[in-house]
């Protein structure tokens, strides 16, 4: 399988909710539209320096990453940032690595957004099963009347 590219939105999730309360216009909201490299081998969304500053996006800690060649490496954590894909969105945090280029879009964005790999088409596709709205398992809970009535035949 090729590097398979997404094109995706960016934008500061600061902003947004900023905008949502009314302190900030639509058009004053800081966003980009990019591609990104599909790597399901990665954990997070991955940005650049450039893309960190065009967002202005809050520094929220730092942490050391485990890059492709094995090496080490002390990374700014970022956010929070509002992925958009097709009709899927998602709230993350973001790690930037400076010397890249490319925007990585990893597993746990792409889950939350239930969009999935097409590996003869070599794109990335919103889930075929779930198409108009994103859809995961959440097995280790129970809906509130299974809870309820589990919880009253423990105690009978």
């Amino acid at each position: 399988m090729g590097l398979i590219y997404a094109d995706i939105q960016l934008i500061n999730g600061d902003d947004q909710a900023l905008a949502r309360r009314g302190y900030l216009r639509e058009g004053e909201i800081k966003k980009i539209d990019t591609p990104a490299l599909v790597d399901s081998g990665a954990y997070m969304l991955a940005i650049n320096e450039q893309t960190k500053i065009q967002l202005d996006l809050a520094v929220l800690e730092e942490q050391i990453v485990e890059l492709a060649d094995g090496s080490l490496q002390k990374v700014e954590i970022v956010g929070p940032v509002e992925i958009r894909f097709e009709n899927r969105q998602t709230t993350a945090r973001a790690v930037v690595l400076p010397s890249s280029t490319d925007i990585l879009l990893g597993s746990i964005p792409m889950e939350d957004m239930d969009v999935l790999i097409d590996p003869k088409r070599q794109r990335l596709v919103v889930n075929p099963a779930h198409p108009y709205i994103a859809q995961k398992p959440m097995k280790g809970f129970l809906r509130d009347d299974e809870a309820i009535s589990s919880i009253s035949d423990s105690i009978l």
